[in-house]
């Protein structure tokens, strides 16, 4: 004990020591140079280099002894085995003063090259830097398959007032896996935590980070990163396929275990390609524990999910989509997380990433914990983590989950359950600024990118750009639109005449944000049945009413969106458990639906009157707008010196014929009528054209005769 205090000794030893560093590996000390080394499995221990020093155990397990050499190894011995390691407590810190000032100042944009478990070379040393945010940890280890999950043989540095520990351990390498153990206020021992920037995971129900090493893919979507911008514009046609990973299709030969990565890189890409759509848009696949909550309760906020395959196969899948000219958008969720022990709930023994008062911290909906987003390190994980995806997996867009419950201190809670922001109103200011200095970083950083938000509510702006005030998005969900739609098409024809407005009423607002028309997982879960189950009517019924929606969906002003299963109308709702009906597609009804789909994406990317005035109000009119009794709409998409669309929905089971309003005069082509046989109707038309006579109508100067099919849609283009 002469060259080590006892108190000091019995801590290190106890796993409740401090400052690990200040004693553990080389020091010069009045003494002399003097070698601690702390190996719980060892009953014998030297240093060597040139030469040869057994150092003496003064606690078990506790080594020490002098040194005069500037570099050495050790050696361990007990009735197993000798072996022979780097002693990383001779090594240096990795992260250097400007991480420590960024991190510290909540400016770190790429965080996670600081943060997180790091493959690398260090001093001369292959291995594995560790670093995690804990500020109010007394210790923090990194334990492991590599260290018997012992908290007490790789005790972190805490550096300085940062909050961070770190820790290089040489001879790890990926595949390894690890957690921290924590040691909170009063020294209380905190369940194991998994990595807040693991790029890795175990196969859940297991909980531990992986060693993943970043960068393995070799990307060759030069010329889709180039152009991306123009693909993504406002007056580009964008429609997106959105799609759950795990219950696209299964392999029921292996078990109905979900596609790989690269499986899903060619049998989803294709499809979603064939199909005409421009985007492809991932629930999200940022790892989580529960399979129930379809991503979005995640943990692993940096790590794609194991359950399809490693980083670098991810990679590959968004290069493959790239490669088809088809923009990959991921669901991110920065409004809440789980309370799952293993995560970021009071992650050093204290809320760190929560608030600490409920009404602020805790969504009772889904029995998850909001983000502090005032306290800016917990700010800057999250900007930090948009930035990620988008760099280092060359994602396109970021649809932002859930943004009204970010926004509203008040959401979904009665008055006295939630704290007033300093001005006393509802409005949550800090996850207001958060939303706008992501999107900023977004922008500014990855040109071309679109962010997109769910948000249900009138909250102005959402679309605006920052410096006029807004937040930012490139795109608003428009859930008003979604639900006076539903309603409408699925009552009974009958009734629809007394609720003509809940397809006009849109109009009213249609501009007022980049709109996205969704038709998302979200209509087709806990017992509100599938698209086609939704339809009145007897069968046939059902898929008349089924197509015309899709055509006036992608005939209405706003982009699309789509979820999976419901391109074939699918009967059953989405199950996440199990796979889509493939089987359908068998029955020519169903196999017209998806034809249907196919085709209004080709017209739709085809024709600029169709796109370019989505988020433009000169590229839109009404012809007629107020036939309630005939549930009658004809409307005109346009786009400056391109032809014009005229679109005429028949809303009843009745067939009709009627003169429509046109623009101009001379031959009109049937570019589409969701009744053709091709998509499972009776091939009732015009037989592929009219005639506009110099005959005003409907404030139009020319006009034509028309045979609209019941429950159809039809769209005219000038020859």
């Amino acid at each position: 004990m002469s060259l080590i205090d006892r108190s000091e000794a019995e801590a290190l030893v106890e796993g409740r020591h401090g400052d690990p560093f200040s004693i553990l590996g080389l020091h010069r000390t009045a003494k002399g140079n003097r070698i601690v080394a702390l190996v719980p499995d060892a009953q014998r221990l030297w240093a060597v280099g040139a030469t040869e020093v057994e150092l003496e155990q003064v606690l078990p397990g506790l080594f020490c002894g002098k040194w005069n050499e500037p570099l050495y190894r050790l050696r361990a011995q007990n009735a197993q085995a000798t072996w022979d390691f780097e002693d990383p407590y001779r090594l240096s810190p990795v992260l250097g003063s400007i991480d420590e000032y960024l991190i510290g100042e909540g400016t770190h944009h790429r965080l996670w090259e600081a943060l997180g478990a790091h493959v690398m070379t260090h001093e001369g040393h292959e291995g594995v830097h560790f670093a995690v945010w804990a500020p109010n940890a007394e210790r923090v280890s990194v334990v492991g398959n590599f260290n018997s999950w012992d908290g007490r043989r790789h005790q972190m540095r805490r550096r300085g007032s940062t909050g961070v520990w770190e820790i290089f351990l040489p001879g790890l390498m990926p595949g390894d896996m690890y957690k921290y153990e924590i040691l909170g206020a009063g020294g209380k021992l905190l369940p194991t935590k998994a990595d807040p920037v693991g790029f890795g995971a175990e196969h859940p129900p297991a909980t531990a980070s992986v060693v993943r090493e970043l960068g393995l893919h070799d990307w060759g979507d030069g010329l889709w990163m180039k152009e991306r911008a123009k693909a993504q514009d406002v007056h580009a046609p964008v429609s997106i396929y959105e799609v759950h990973l795990g219950s696209w299709r299964r392999v029921w030969e292996e078990g109905g275990r979900p596609l790989s990565y690269y499986e899903l890189s060619t049998q989803l890409i294709d499809y979603v390609a064939d199909l005409g759509f421009t985007h492809v848009e991932l629930l999200p696949i940022t790892e989580h524990p529960f399979d129930g909550s379809w991503g979005y309760q995640p943990v692993g906020l940096f790590a794609p999910t194991i359950r399809h395959g490693r980083p670098e196969e991810f990679a590959a899948f968004v290069d493959a989509a790239h490669q088809r000219g088809l923009g990959v958008i991921l669901d991110w969720v920065p409004g809440h997380f789980p309370t799952d022990d293993h995560g970021l709930r009071r992650f050093d023994g204290t809320p760190l990433y929560e608030h600490a008062d409920p009404k602020e911290g805790f969504h009772r909906d889904w029995n998850t914990l909001i983000y502090n987003f005032g306290r800016r390190e917990v700010a800057n994980y999250l900007e930090a983590n948009a930035l990620f995806w988008l760099e280092q997996y060359h994602l396109d867009g970021l649809r932002v989950d859930a943004v009204a419950s970010m926004l509203y201190r008040d959401y979904s809670r009665s008055e006295g359950e939630w704290v007033p922001n300093r001005y006393g109103g509802r409005e949550n200011l800090e996850a207001i600024e958060f939303l706008k200095q992501v999107n900023t970083l977004a922008y500014g950083k990855s040109p071309g990118i679109m962010t997109v938000a769910e948000e249900s509510t009138a909250f102005p702006g959402v679309t605006s750009p920052v410096h006029r005030g807004g937040l930012g998005f490139g795109y608003k969900w428009n859930m008003g639109w979604m639900n006076d739609t539903l309603r409408y098409f699925s009552r009974d024809p009958i009734h629809r005449r007394w609720h003509h407005n809940e397809l006009t009423f849109a109009s009213s607002y249609t501009y007022s944000e980049n709109f996205i028309l969704p038709i998302s997982h979200d209509e087709v879960v806990h017992g509100k049945g599938s698209m086609i189950g939704k339809m009145p009517g007897t069968a046939a019924e059902k898929f008349a009413n089924l197509r015309a929606f899709y055509a006036f969906q992608w005939a209405h002003p706003g982009k699309k969106l789509l979820f999976m299963g419901q391109e074939f109308a699918q009967w059953h709702e989405w199950d996440s458990g199990a796979a889509l009906d493939w089987a359908l597609l068998d029955a020519p009804l169903h196999a017209g639906m998806r034809n249907l789909v196919r085709d209004l994406n080709r017209i739709y990317r085809e024709t600029p009157a169709l796109h370019w005035g989505d988020c433009e109000p000169c590229g839109f009119s009404w012809i007629e707008a107020d036939d309630a009794e005939h549930s009658l709409y004809i409307f005109e998409r346009s786009a400056p010196g391109q032809r014009p669309v005229v679109i005429a929905a028949n809303l009843t089971p009745v067939e009709r014929t009627t003169r429509i309003g046109l623009p101009v005069a001379g031959s009109w082509r049937e570019i589409l009528n969701t009744e053709s046989g091709h998509y499972g109707g009776a091939n009732w038309g015009n037989l592929g054209e009219i005639i506009a006579e110099e005959i005003p109508w409907m404030r139009r100067e020319f006009s034509a005769e028309v045979y609209l099919p019941p429950l159809a849609v039809v769209m005219f283009t000038p020859d």
